[in-house]
């Protein structure tokens, strides 16, 4: 999985974690970055790779986090623990563009991807394939 696609999916999962309450903690973070970087088929194998890392993660830690993945609908039993949102061709949320006035605007993968291909094209760039992910970052310049 590229690098860039799995820090878009982590940025939506870790908005999801906070929209729904969930603090996030270092376990979490771990856990996630197992999922996202990964290919776990079950939560024993997640917890195995997780209690290398982290001696003192219990099992009960890691389904409960699978069970707040699957609830704010970040991972599917379906396909096998892997992050199932922030793909260009997915149909679920993968952007939130807020504005000045507090308003906002959510896309799916389909319209963010539209957006920043029509985008280039408008700033002159010449598009000689699809774009497969953009990965954003915070401006720290106050803009």
């Amino acid at each position: 999985m590229p690098k860039m696609v799995t820090n878009l999916q982590k940025d939506i999962i870790l908005q999801r974690l906070k929209d729904k309450g969930c603090r996030i903690t270092k376990q979490r973070l771990m856990l996630l970055d197992i999922i996202l970087e990964e290919d776990c088929s079950s939560c024993k194998e997640i917890y195995y790779k997780a209690s290398k890392k982290d001696r003192s993660i219990g099992g009960a830690t890691v389904y409960r986090m699978i069970n707040t993945l699957e609830d704010i609908g970040a991972i599917s039993r379906k396909n096998m623990y892997r992050i199932a949102c922030g793909t260009t061709n997915c149909t679920e949320m993968a952007c939130t563009v807020y504005f000045e006035d507090g308003t906002f605007r959510e896309l799916s993968g389909a319209e963010w991807n539209r957006v920043i291909g029509e985008g280039m094209r408008a700033c002159g760039y010449k598009l000689g394939s699809k774009i497969t992910s953009v990965e954003a970052r915070s401006c720290e310049c106050g803009n």
